[in-house]
């Protein structure tokens, strides 16, 4: 086999990686998660807000390191199988595919709620749209990450945009006065934070896209940063608008644009919202295609997913096994639910990333290790303050997942 032939275009620069971390975090975390997390932390969301920016860029940094001395596709995935064991990597790489797949849901069923608000429509409507609307991205992305990255960085200036008239239109609000009585518990807080880390953590893609990128050792952990730095501003601008709300109670179909009076500047927004969760979707479907391209290559999902088309830009196969995955998450769940499942599963993925990290070499690490030991606790403290019936899911899940790397290997000796 040409070796060559299977290795994607390196045809993204430190713009574009920024503006794929960026796609792929302002969309569900601004419009919807903040939302959630508001409903826990109450008045404290900024300190919620903070301490998921902390513990994202604790993990943002040990993916960069990673990434940048092993730039391949797939992340934390092909990161367990070089630093960890076979155990591990299978185990990351399912469990982004599950937590993504379950993000990209959020987003596509966001969109979904959003436009059957405006059209009046059943509620069977909304599961519909999210899914043309995921059908719509995953034949985009099949054009390729050059076409896909001009689309995205429209989509981050809109977005952006939208974002900024809601805290504009905000802060003509008057500040409520918040009593001691309607402050949050600290268990709530740090539940709030769980939920928020997930709002944080489209810099992956950048790892995971490692393949793709231009001269990956200088430009992953670059972008990764100013990804971390650039969302963490604008987060604070949000939750600092949404102060003007409380006392303030989210639901299942929360959406940011919801808290603003009729009129156009909710249009805007809401417009924006749409635009923003496209964003998202268009991003996760790259990214979790290329895990599963990754899985494929090794053996741990059928080999056929791992073929590439004829321009060396796209894994066909792979980006459309992405498709069916999210989609049946689409199907089976409403908004606030996928998002749970998101973030226990992603923190514990970003767990296995810290522990990668805490394996390579002192000659080759620019990122100390009690980087990755901050992180590694850090994930593993707040995914124990996700709703128990959410773990109980998650961890049958991952069971499930080494029911069948255990059978693949099995197979693959006999």
């Amino acid at each position: 086999m040409n070796q060559p032939q299977q290795q994607l275009v390196r045809s993204t620069s430190l713009g574009g990686a920024i503006l794929l971390g960026l796609g792929s975090i302002i969309g569900t975390g601004a419009f919807v998660s903040i939302g959630f997390g508001v409903e826990l932390a109450g008045s404290w969301i900024i300190w919620a807000l903070l301490i998921a920016a902390a513990v994202a860029t604790f993990n943002g940094l040990s993916s960069a390191q990673l990434a940048a001395i092993h730039p391949v596709s797939g992340g934390t995935y092909e990161y367990g199988y070089q630093f960890l064991n076979r155990q591990l990597g299978f185990t990351a790489g399912w469990l982004f595919v599950l937590a993504k797949s379950a993000s990209a849901a959020t987003a596509a069923l966001a969109v979904g709620v959003a436009l059957q608000n405006w059209l009046a429509g059943p509620s069977w409507l909304v599961q519909v749209i999210a899914g043309v609307t995921l059908l719509i991205f995953t034949v985009l992305v099949l054009g390729g990450l050059r076409r896909s990255n001009r689309a995205n960085a429209i989509l981050v200036a809109l977005a952006i945009g939208a974002l900024l008239v809601f805290v504009a239109v905000s802060a003509n609000r008057p500040m409520p006065e918040v009593g001691i009585a309607d402050e949050p518990t600290w268990r709530s807080l740090l539940a709030s934070a769980g939920l928020l880390f997930v709002a944080y953590t489209g810099y992956g893609r950048i790892a995971t896209m490692g393949e793709e990128v231009q001269n990956p050792r200088h430009v992953i952990p670059r972008a990764i940063l100013a990804t971390v730095v650039v969302v963490t501003l604008l987060y604070a601008l949000i939750g600092w608008g949404i102060l003007h709300y409380l006392p303030l109670t989210s639901s299942g179909d929360f959406v940011l644009s919801n808290l603003l009076p009729s009129g156009v500047w909710r249009q805007l927004v809401a417009v924006g919202a749409v635009i923003a969760m496209c964003g998202v979707i268009l991003n996760l479907i790259l990214g979790v295609s290329r895990v599963v391209l990754a899985m494929a290559r090794r053996g741990d999902l059928p080999k056929q997913w791992s073929q590439l088309n004829q321009q060396r830009t796209s894994a066909p196969t792979a980006v459309w096994v992405t498709f069916i995955v999210m989609l049946l998450v689409v199907i089976s769940g409403d908004l606030k639910i996928a998002w749970s499942f998101s973030a226990f599963t992603v923190l514990v993925y970003y767990s296995i990333t810290n522990l990668a990290a805490l394996r390579v070499k002192a000659e080759e690490r620019f990122v100390p290790r009690w980087i990755s030991v901050l992180g590694l606790i850090s994930c593993l403290s707040l995914a124990a303050f996700i709703e128990l019936q959410i773990l109980y899911v998650g961890l049958i899940l991952i069971g499930v997942g080494l029911i069948w790397h255990a059978f693949r290997a099995s197979h693959r000796s006999d």
